[in-house]
């Protein structure tokens, strides 16, 4: 086996400048899981073989994210996370490779097994994504044949996962980065809103500004409005406030 994995490893050096352009063109991670769900599926898929792909990530705080090459996997894989348990989530809980080589013998997920049957899908083959610590993920692939996965083909799956898990751990950081900067470029908007909306109530009021942000947050409270929308509130009703912009170049 060790010797089959060495061999894929060559046969899938061109695997990882591909998923470099996948991180590069996809503009968040949602869409670079789609993707890849999509190449792979076309990757193992051969003339009178056709594979589908599943791919899903749990993350800290965070939906899990699930992508699949068809529609009818993307439901498979829900129907797992929402069970909280099948091959791809014992693949990402074991961080081993877990296969169903005949649906119909089945007997660990049996409803899953039967959502399966029911897509006309017959075997499937899971294998664990190292993401990292608080990260965990596991790419999936179904075909409508009975036993259609050999050592080999999971040789390969392994091999395949490993470029994988490299490329997309760094789609994962960019998207962490990503988040943290609309995060703070959000909390900066907030924050200048709320200061004009102040800086109104005192011009207003003459009041100082504990007591004019006093004034909003008991809006906030009494209309059980979020406090930047009170503030929005209060900014847009000041004459000639269209002009003022709270947002910042990026």
């Amino acid at each position: 086996m060790a010797h089959a994995e060495a061999a894929n490893d060559e046969v899938f050096t061109d695997v990882a400048l591909h998923l470099q352009d996948l991180v590069l063109d996809s503009p968040d991670v949602d869409q670079f899981l789609q993707d890849l769900a999509s190449y792979a599926a076309g990757r193992f898929s051969s003339p009178g073989r056709e594979i589908f792909c599943g791919v899903a990530v749990e993350r800290h705080k965070k939906a899990t994210a699930i992508a699949g090459s068809d529609p009818c996997i993307r439901i498979l894989d829900q129907f797992q996370d929402k069970d909280g348990d099948g091959p791809g989530v014992t693949a990402m809980r074991t961080s081993d490779t877990v296969l169903v080589a005949d649906v119909s013998q089945e007997k660990r997920w049996p409803a899953y097994a039967s959502a399966l049957s029911r897509e006309g899908l017959f075997s499937a083959v899971s294998v664990p994504l190292a993401l990292g610590e608080d990260i965990r993920g596991a790419l999936s692939l179904y075909c409508g044949q009975l036993q259609a996965f050999s050592s080999e083909d999971i040789a390969a799956a392994r091999a395949f996962s490993g470029q994988v898990s490299k490329s997309l751990r760094l789609a994962l950081r960019i998207g962490k980065l990503q988040d943290t900067r609309d995060s703070m470029s959000e909390a900066m908007k907030s924050r200048t809103v709320i200061d004009l909306a102040t800086g109104a109530i005192m011009a207003q009021s003459h009041c100082s500004q504990h007591q004019a942000f006093s004034v909003l947050l008991q809006a906030s409270n009494t209309r059980n409005m979020k406090l930047k929308d009170v503030a929005a509130t209060v900014v847009a009703s000041i004459p000639g406030s269209s002009g003022i912009s709270t947002y910042f170049d990026e």
